[in-house]
């Protein structure tokens, strides 16, 4: 139970509907659309696009989508790809020709065909009762009327006028300088935009001046896209992964997503006995870490287009290899090249969370990747352009090297949480690569030491990166010392690790108990 003498965030509990999301215009618009007679899949769209004005460094139309349903009076999970292709004239060859090593993230090379609008616009006809231009008109009237920033998100934007150039420095810098807490930022390109795609469908943005705004700049930068690339967009539907941890059953999306690495860090760490250790002491945190590594390892090897992927994920998942790499953690010291020790054995987001009065539940994750994607826009309708084509890799050979038409490895991971068969919580967490132990650091919390959703979400994060094991200030001194013993170089982190969210759903009482990430500036609402 939460300690009130300390500052901190109670539960939201609601019976009708809920959503968890990063920001309170978009959550309050949600809930909106459910008490106006829209469902699940309405609320989270709608919520969904207006993040990409609450938030813009995190997201908008200029990206790419994944969601997991669960359609009300079933427990089937439908699973729903909204990622976009690479060009069908890029390759490798070309990049690496100009002395590339990796596909430059700020440029128009990193920029793929953005694939949400396509998704939203599959997900409301199939799945929705409103339609998509129900779903944009919060969005769009809040791109040209303006959405106060919020604090964190003020944060994140210190960094804009390092990261942007040309035209998206005049549309997301405010006289030159990031906007600050509270300043009002407004997108009417972007609006009228969405204006075309409310009256034509998916079709008026990836046809049309929409598209030929965006090919034409995107060429005028070097890229090598056309309109025919954005006209042959679809959003596809996938069956999701299920492994279990414990007693409970995680539903993840297939690759290109890196859904299968969170599944791996599941099985690994089900070898040690995490509830016996101190939540956030030191070993659970070495323990995670160690998992991390070697899954990540394996990720990055196999995990790609699913048409580029030979074996498909039998390397990454096969119970003789779980167990070898398993025997490959040492409690008592890190690692220190997982690559070679695996050897013989084979970034920004928002997410959604919305359960409706008839337990439909959308589990939905949207992104343009680093802080304001590439860095580049669109000159007429100020389309930030994601650079998902940063998640390819240009070595020779892997299942993940750049080629046409193909979509990259994606961080982004919309997750379900089942238990005895019932779907008990839509999930995510955001944080680029975090994500994957992102996914089980949250479910750890809830099933191993049994946390509430928000305190689960509310607890400190570790994770391994640039070869460093980055921490939280939540964590003392002690637990720093600890790990550097066992050969971890610890770093205190600056930003927080990513975000999450979720809606529990509790069956048995007939109640909804969300909570939403004090890193975020976002809430859970329920009515």
């Amino acid at each position: 139970m939460r300690d009130f003498h300390r500052p901190g965030r109670s539960a939201v509990f609601a019976e009708n509907g809920m959503c968890a999301t990063s920001h309170p215009l978009a959550a309050s618009a949600a809930i909106d659309v459910l008490k106006r007679g829209g469902n699940a899949a309405d609320a989270a769209v709608t919520a969904a696009v207006l993040l990409g004005f609450c938030e813009p460094q995190m997201t908008g139309i200029g990206g790419d989508c994944f969601a997991m349903v669960k359609p009300a009076g079933s427990e089937t999970l439908i699973g729903l790809n909204g990622s976009g292709r690479s060009p069908a004239a890029a390759t490798a060859e070309a990049l690496r020709a100009e002395g590339h090593a990796a596909v430059p993230p700020r440029s128009v090379h990193a920029v793929t065909v953005p694939g949400a609008v396509a998704a939203f616009e599959r997900l409301l006809a199939d799945h929705g009762k409103l339609g998509l231009d129900a779903a944009l008109a919060p969005a769009i009237a809040y791109a040209e009327q303006g959405v106060p920033v919020a604090p964190r998100v003020a944060l994140d934007w210190e960094d804009a006028p390092g990261v942007l150039s040309g035209v998206a420095r005049d549309l997301f810098l405010k006289d030159g300088a990031p906007y600050r807490a509270g300043d009002v930022f407004r997108a009417p390109g972007q609006a009228e935009a969405l204006k075309r795609i409310a009256a034509e469908g998916a079709r008026g943005f990836y046809e049309g001046p929409v598209a030929e705004d965006m090919v034409s700049s995107l060429r005028a930068l070097g890229g090598v896209h056309t309109l025919e690339d954005f006209a042959a967009q679809t959003a596809d539907y996938v069956e999701p992964l299920v492994g279990r941890y414990r007693d409970v059953e995680i539903a993840e999306l297939p690759p290109n997503g890196q859904g299968a690495t969170a599944l791996l860090i599941a099985r690994l760490l089900e070898y040690f006995e995490i509830a016996r250790l101190d939540p956030f002491g030191p070993m659970r945190a070495h323990i995670e870490a160690e998992a991390t590594k070697l899954a990540y390892d394996a990720r990055n090897r196999f995990i790609a287009d699913p048409e580029a992927m030979r074996f498909g994920l039998e390397p990454m998942l096969d119970d003789a290899k779980i167990e070898a790499l398993a025997r490959l953690i040492d409690p008592q010291k890190a690692m220190a090249d997982p690559r070679k020790a695996a050897g013989a054995v084979h970034r920004e987001t928002v997410y959604v969370a919305v359960v409706d009065r008839d337990r439909m539940a959308v589990s939905l994750i949207y992104s343009i990747f680093d802080d304001f994607g590439s860095g580049l826009a669109s000159s007429k309708y100020g389309i930030n352009f994601h650079n998902r084509g940063a998640g390819f890799t240009l070595e020779k050979g892997r299942p993940n090297e750049l080629g046409p038409r193909k979509r990259p490895l994606h961080t982004i991971i919309p997750g379900m949480l089942r238990r005895e068969g019932r779907v008990v919580a839509p999930f995510g967490v955001m944080g680029g690569q975090y994500q994957a132990t992102g996914h089980m650091r949250l479910i750890s919390n809830i099933v191993d030491y049994g946390l509430s959703p928000q305190a689960a979400i509310d607890g400190p994060r570790s994770f391994v990166e640039d070869g460093a094991l980055m921490i939280e200030r939540g964590y003392d001194e002690a637990v720093v010392q600890a790990l550097e013993a066992k050969g971890h170089a610890v770093r205190r982190r600056v930003e927080p690790l990513g975000g999450a969210q979720m809606v529990l759903i509790d069956h048995d009482r007939g109640v909804l108990e969300g909570g939403s990430d004090p890193r975020k500036d976002g809430i859970a609402l329920g009515y």
